[in-house]
């Protein structure tokens, strides 16, 4: 009897691991099977709307307050789950949040490059397709039971000072590029289909993040959880807004995340204004607002903007009702609240953390939040589950069910995320064409540097486990003998034992040498900010060393999220060409290797400007400004403001070939349409140099078509990033110079193509003035491409409506 036991254990044991190794779907399903299949909230044929009623209305209030964070609680009476809200997606599907578990069927998912190198492609159709790629893999592990359907990406900040630590996870300086960025990976994330308008069905949730102006984590002894951020509306406007606008309008995300700092002296997450009067009354988001991880207890435990935690709770529900507020704030919430869209419209409806499921009752046993504002902060909630099918029984037997195992970590997402950091690699410099190196004259490479090995760093942060590594070693070995030294143990690259005297003496023996150098998450990261810009420790000195001894040309590799000042080897005539190559994920090393060796033609550009130590040297971090201040030295930020010296430009990336471009088609002068019974006459001359409000312009149609022919002049095929850039009409406070147009394109050697923009007037054209209102200068604007320029005459005409 024992024995047969013993069989029957060994039996089912065996049973299970042959599930586990052939990936079997090993996800119970979330809710409606069972008795409860046949209540209203599971039946798919009622619309979303009334289902979220149904269940809603079911609830108890000790399970409704169990809901409001991210490891939201089982309701077992309705035979619903527990499910873990935060799961995490910003360059692969991630273990960073609690939601992913690797292992098992699922060891690993595809790595690609950190946002700021596969921003550096320029390429849309790129990041919606890695966006879909990542999908496939998130769906495939929720299937397994191995992650969630919501998850907290991607993170649009603007990347506006190169200290920041987290600037590595975002497209850059740019808003308007980080909104295109932003819309297509949303799309490709969530795919949506099927259903009505508004209520479409998703594959996965994503979620912008951090609402609003975040961009610092610590620096100098100022931090996240204490900052605040004074920033003018005119800089919210035009600059700090902007990608998460395009989120929400064009992106259609299904969350955006509030962040840790205080804008000028309220949280973001207890902000009406921020959170009620603009991404839902504005901009009409159709989903959930989640705090940033425990952020609603950073605003009661460390900023004190509230007397007692049954306030915050209630500030952050209702978005900043001012009555919860300690004194200190209220007079900047009878500003801010003044616009508000009543009970009806929640401010904050899943807290990241334990606060709100600690302290709701207690504030909705004070009377300072009531059902109505739980119940609503539910259904945006609830809705969005519901769009992912979450409570439409089986998951095997709806759309996407099929995705298992197989479908991650396939031959073609590995090829997809080699591509990706390929068209994210820079070329900064090439004097005298030194690059590509020949495998044939080329035969013994010297491989130098700490970065010049590692695996985890190509990765950057907010990584997952990659399906596998090629390092930098690895790849160049594909091509040629290498001899390999470090030269320094790690980045930091400090004190007198370095091993440098190996690096130049590997370098002395070589045909050439590639010196690998830069950052890793130790010098820059979540919660490490930096304060200088320049290389680490004697890294400068290694990489003069070995340029100096180097038998052939040497070549400078850096791998970093941030710029660096690397103006000593832009200078160095022993220093032939240098490659930036950001984080580029897991098969960065392959890239690097393919584009040193003429296997790929590099096209990416620079996403931020590369600025030298001097600007650090003067300028706060903490300062938020973005325009320029001439009468304290202030220089402005990016390169639509700051006109001081660069190391390199924003948008500077050579090619080994070259390209030429004309301006087959663009109008001379435009008709700006304005509202008749708003604007005043035009007999007269007062319009121009003036700028008209863009609310009392018929925008719609309002484009400049512009047709550019590239040719490539080389002999060598390449892909080139055509860049439309806008100059205003003196007088104004717009953007000295503004990116509002940009597009891929490949091109075979002596081959022509021609690329077609249309440049939205009134969204590309226009800027903020002081008060926040967008406008549109009215007069000789100059659009520029490459080295030409072309003026565009815009004049107002009225019409009577």
């Amino acid at each position: 009897m024992a024995k047969a036991k013993l069989l029957l254990l060994f039996s089912i044991y065996f049973l299970l691991l042959l599930l586990l190794l052939l990936g079997a779907d090993a996800r119970p399903p979330f809710a409606c099977v069972g008795p409860t299949s046949s209540l209203p909230f599971c039946r798919t044929s009622l619309p979303i709307r009334a289902r979220v009623r149904d269940l809603i209305g079911r609830l108890a209030t000790s399970e409704k307050i169990r809901l409001l964070v991210n490891n939201a609680a089982a309701v077992p009476r309705l035979g619903i789950g527990g499910y873990e809200w935060w799961s995490e997606a910003l360059h692969g599907v991630s273990n960073t949040g609690p939601g992913v578990h690797f292992g098992g069927p699922f060891p690993g998912a595809t790595g690609f490059p950190q946002v700021i190198s596969t921003a550096a492609s320029f390429n849309a159709t790129l990041w919606e397709l890695i966006g879909r790629v990542v999908s496939d893999e998130a769906r495939a592990m929720y299937n397994g039971g191995q992650a969630g359907l919501t998850y907290w990406s991607p993170n649009v900040n603007i990347f506006r000072d190169p200290r920041w630590g987290r600037g590595q996870e975002t497209p850059g300086e740019d808003p308007s590029v980080a909104g295109k960025y932003a819309a297509s990976y949303v799309r490709g994330l969530q795919q949506p289909y099927g259903g009505k308008s508004g209520y479409l069905r998703l594959k996965v949730a994503a979620c912008c993040k951090h609402y609003t102006a975040y961009d610092l984590d610590n620096w100098k002894g100022i931090d996240r959880f204490h900052f605040n951020a004074k920033v003018s509306k005119q800089d919210l406007e035009d600059t700090f807004d902007v990608p998460f606008k395009s989120c929400v309008v064009e992106g259609k995300v299904a969350s955006v995340m509030c962040s840790y700092n205080q804008v000028n002296g309220v949280p973001t997450c207890a902000d009406p204004n921020l959170l009620r009067n603009t991404i839902r009354g504005e901009w009409g988001l159709n989903g959930y607002i989640v705090s940033d991880c425990d952020s609603v207890g950073v605003f009661y435990n460390t900023q004190h903007y509230t007397s007692t935690p049954e306030d915050a709770a209630a500030v952050a529900i209702k978005a900043g009702d001012r009555r919860h507020c300690s004194n200190k704030n209220q007079k900047m919430l009878n500003i801010t609240t003044q616009h508000t869209f009543g009970p009806l419209v929640p401010g904050l409806d899943l807290d990241c953390g334990p606060f709100l499921a600690q302290y709701t009752q207690g504030a909705l046993n004070q009377g300072k939040v009531n059902l109505a504002d739980i119940n609503n902060a539910l259904a945006n909630t609830l809705t969005v589950q519901m769009r992912l099918g979450m409570y439409d029984g089986d998951s095997s037997k709806q759309p996407f069910g099929s995705l298992g195992p197989r479908d991650v970590c396939t031959p073609a997402h590995k090829e997809l995320a080699l591509e990706a950091a390929r068209q994210g690699i820079v070329l900064l410099k090439n004097a005298g064409r030194a690059l590509p190196l020949s495998p044939a004259r080329h035969r013994n490479v010297a491989v130098v540097g700490p970065n010049s090995d590692v695996t985890t760093t190509m990765i950057g942060n907010y990584a997952g486990v990659p399906c596998g590594y090629t390092s930098p070693l690895q790849g160049i070995g594909r091509y040629v003998g290498t001899n390999h030294q470090a030269g320094c143990t790690d980045v930091a690259c400090s004190g007198t034992r370095q091993p440098i005297d190996a690096a130049v003496a590997a370098a002395a023996r070589s045909d050439a040498t590639v010196v690998i150098m830069g950052l890793d998450q130790s010098v820059e990261a979540e919660m490490v900010d930096r304060v200088g810009l320049l290389l680490p420790g004697r890294q400068q000195e290694l990489v003069t060393k070995v340029a100096a001894a180097s038998r052939g040309p040497t070549i400078l590799v850096l791998m970093s999220g941030g710029p660096i000042d690397v103006s000593f080897a832009e200078h160095n005539p022993k220093i032939a060409a240098i490659l930036w190559a950001g984080y580029p994920g897991q098969a960065g090393g392959m890239a690097i290797a393919d584009v040193i060796f003429g296997a790929f033609n590099p096209g990416g550009k620079l996403p931020v400007t590369w600025y030298p130590q001097s600007f650090v040297d003067k300028v706060s971090m903490a300062d938020m400004g973005m325009r320029s201040d001439p009468s304290r030295g202030y220089p402005g930020r990016s390169y639509r403001f700051y006109r001081g010296p660069v190391v390199y430009p924003y948008g500077h990336g050579l090619s080994y070939t070259k390209f030429s471009h004309s301006i087959a088609q663009a109008p001379a002068q435009l008709s700006v349409q304005l509202d008749g019974k708003r604007a005043a006459s035009l007999n007269s001359t007062t319009w121009l140099n003036r700028a008209v409000r863009v609310t009392h312009t018929r925008c719609d149609g309002l484009t400049v078509p512009l047709h550019v022919d590239v040719t490539n002049e080389g002999d060598l095929d390449g892909a080139h990033t055509v860049m439309v850039y806008s100059v205003p009409p003196e007088g104004h406070l717009a953007p000295v110079r503004q990116l509002v147009a940009f597009e891929k394109v490949h091109v075979a050697a002596g081959g022509q193509a021609r690329v077609v923009f249309g440049i939205d007037v009134c969204k590309d054209l226009s800027f903020a003035d002081k008060y926040g209102i967008r406008r549109i200068p009215i007069g000789d604007h100059s659009l520029q491409v490459g080295d030409l320029s072309h003026s565009l005459s815009l004049r107002a005409a009225t019409v009577l409506i």
